[in-house]
């Protein structure tokens, strides 16, 4: 008897694990959320609200928190992005904060410098120990450019957009390079500080960026900062299977996941490298109570602050801020052209084609897409169940976890967190002090070290 339960706990314990983040959205992601009276009007720019998300999510062993962003608002924008941290300051003071929960932001290519944001990442990755993730992203809004000095007729397209993106990532790796892990031997004795043999100028001239280097700041614990990304296009996907070492996907239905999956693994193969060596990574809208009636009562009360009129107009941040109040709300959804390709376009294609297919009305699409009921909703039991055929059917090697619901993310760690355990799903503690070693993933290899 004894043998066979050492020998269940060894197969527990070698079994493929689960992979969970938090986004942490202040005073939450949608219009109306902030109504609730359980959330902190101030919490979008009020740090002590972070550190405690993210302290709770620690307690949780959970992988990372994951911190979103907007470079252009309007007076239709939601109330969180009006009003909210700047990532990588924030990220700063949540690594010294923590210390084995992983912290990624978002940081746009299309309107930022490589070499500053190769040294602010680098600084939060010293600053952590080695935590530090960077959500790439190409900003698809047109009226950002009226921010960085350029006229909305200057904002790139969707195409041109990844490939600065993609060069943008090769010199960020390049100057992490710049010094071989080796390379500061602080002898006092001798005088050397370091070995300038070690250190390398990367003298990059493309067709976006010309940068000479070297980065003044040594590579970090974790090698390189993890590589997030988030979009689903064809362009992003080919992105992620050359470049990046997590992906957060919007899709919520497990057949199209799954789809995704495959493909997205299939084009990693391509690129030379693991299929193991990205991580996918489901945005999972997420409602949890100790009963199923318990999570129907949060949802409820926090619905019940929602007014279509304030869906409608988050709704139409995907499509330009177009004006829907024009059409008729219970006519089929209108023919919108090309809006939305140039901000969110997997999003907003997807958006078209199951209003097309599934023949539902301006109103029906409204509802489904703003406000839609979480697919993760229920009791613990019934979410672990849900996350586990997502998880052992092909369909992600993780999750992304966010809700409306004040007090969801102390209910995935007190509820969700000990049954998936129980389950052999998630870790009981973390296997390492940087986020690389949880998720599992490779150090990079210094392009210069000839060890």
């Amino acid at each position: 008897m004894e043998v066979m339960e050492r020998l269940v706990v060894v197969m527990t314990a070698n079994r493929r694990k689960m992979k969970l983040g938090a986004m942490i959205h202040g005073v939450g992601s949608s219009v109306s959320a902030w109504r609730h009276p359980e959330v902190r009007p101030d919490a979008s720019i009020a740090f002590d609200f972070y550190r405690e998300e993210a302290l709770i999510a620690e307690r949780g062993k959970l992988d990372l928190v994951f911190i979103a962003d907007v470079l252009h608002i309007n007076e239709k924008s939601t109330p969180h992005y009006a009003n909210h941290l700047e990532p990588l300051t924030l990220l700063s003071a949540l690594g010294h904060a923590t210390s084995h929960i992983g912290l990624v932001g978002t940081l746009s290519t299309t309107y930022s410098d490589p070499y500053t944001s190769a040294r602010q990442l680098s600084s939060i990755d010293h600053i952590s120990g080695g935590r530090a993730g960077w959500n790439v992203v190409t900003t698809g809004i047109q009226a950002a450019a009226l921010n960085f000095g350029k006229s909305e007729g200057d904002h790139p397209g969707h195409d041109t957009r990844y490939r600065m993106a993609s060069e943008y990532l090769s010199v960020a790796r390049g100057l992490w390079d710049s010094w071989e892990d080796d390379a500061f031997v602080r002898d006092k004795a001798s005088g050397n500080f370091f070995d300038p043999r070690k250190l390398h100028t990367l003298d990059h001239r493309g067709e976006f960026y010309s940068v000479k280097g070297p980065l003044n700041i040594a590579r970090s614990r974790q090698g390189h900062p993890v590589i997030f990304q988030a979009g689903s296009s064809a362009d992003g996907q080919d992105f992620s299977a050359i470049h990046s070492d997590a992906v957060m996907t919007g899709i919520t239905d497990l057949e199209e996941a799954r789809r995704y999956y495959k493909e997205l693994k299939r084009k990693v193969g391509e690129a030379g490298r693991d299929s193991a060596d990205l991580i996918i990574m489901p945005s999972a809208n997420i409602v949890v109570g100790r009963t199923r009636e318990e999570a129907e009562e949060k949802y409820a009360k926090t619905a019940s602050f929602v007014s279509f009129e304030q869906s409608l107009r988050y709704f139409a941040q995907f499509f330009d801020f177009h004006d829907f109040m024009q059409y008729p709300l219970d006519e089929p959804f209108p023919d919108v052209g090309t809006l939305g390709r140039k901000s969110f376009q997997s999003f907003t294609d997807r958006i078209k084609r199951e209003a097309r297919e599934r023949k539902l009305t301006l109103r029906q699409t409204v509802l489904a897409f703003a406000e839609p009921k979480p697919i993760f909703f229920g009791s613990p039991d019934e979410v672990a169940d849900r996350m586990q055929e997502w998880f052992e059917t092909g369909a992600a090697d993780g999750f992304i976890l966010h809700s409306e619901v004040p007090g969801t993310l102390a209910d995935v760690t007190e509820l969700l967190v000990p049954v998936l355990q129980k389950r052999g799903l998630f870790r009981l503690d973390y296997e390492s002090d940087t986020l690389r070693g949880n998720l599992g993933l490779k150090i990079p290899k210094n392009r210069y070290s000839r060890d």
